[in-house]
């Protein structure tokens, strides 16, 4: 049997991005507490998370968010990664209160922000191990987010994967 990689790209940018996912779970957390949620969209819904982006984009009249909104059309796959919102109890003052409990609604406990830059950082890693293409992107993740699909996170960070002879995702106008 004789495989065209043409013919079997698709798959294998999809595989990686599951790699990818598997390497955000596995990243150290603030205190061993797993407050991430991983998603991965294929197909169809990276025409739903486009055309969200670009309504968004356009209601803010953010070129850059209309440029995203094309531009994720390019890939094959997009994790999501978000954070639900918890306390550590470190009381670190990093969010500006100096105790947790002195934290005000709705101010993101600083670990979990932290926890979600080390799973993004761990999965564009193995990206870059699997050579595949990605760029992280808050404004589709911003999409994500108003659409409710991690529904229980505060905020969503997507990563468009991609593998082709340039990375799509840089050098945008």
């Amino acid at each position: 049997m004789i495989y065209n990689e043409r013919d079997t790209r698709h798959q294998q940018v999809i595989d990686a991005a599951k790699q990818m996912m598997t390497a955000a779970r596995t990243a150290p957390k603030a205190r061993g507490c797993d407050i991430i949620e991983i998603f991965l969209v294929v197909e169809d819904d990276i025409y739903a998370l486009s055309n969200a982006l670009r309504q968004i984009g356009e209601e803010r009249q953010r070129a850059g968010m209309i440029r995203d909104a094309e531009n994720i059309l390019s890939a094959d796959a997009i994790l999501l990664i978000g954070s639900r919102s918890q306390a550590m109890g470190l009381n670190c003052a990093y969010c500006g209160s100096e105790t947790c409990e002195s934290r005000g609604e709705g101010v993101p406990c600083t670990m979990n922000t932290i926890d979600v830059g080390i799973a993004i950082g761990s999965a564009c890693a193995t990206a870059a191990d699997l050579r595949v293409d990605t760029r992280v992107m808050y404004s589709a993740g911003y999409a994500a987010h108003k659409l409710g699909w991690l529904p229980d996170c505060n905020y969503v960070i997507a990563i468009p994967v991609s593998a082709s002879s340039k990375n799509p995702f840089f050098d945008r106008k």
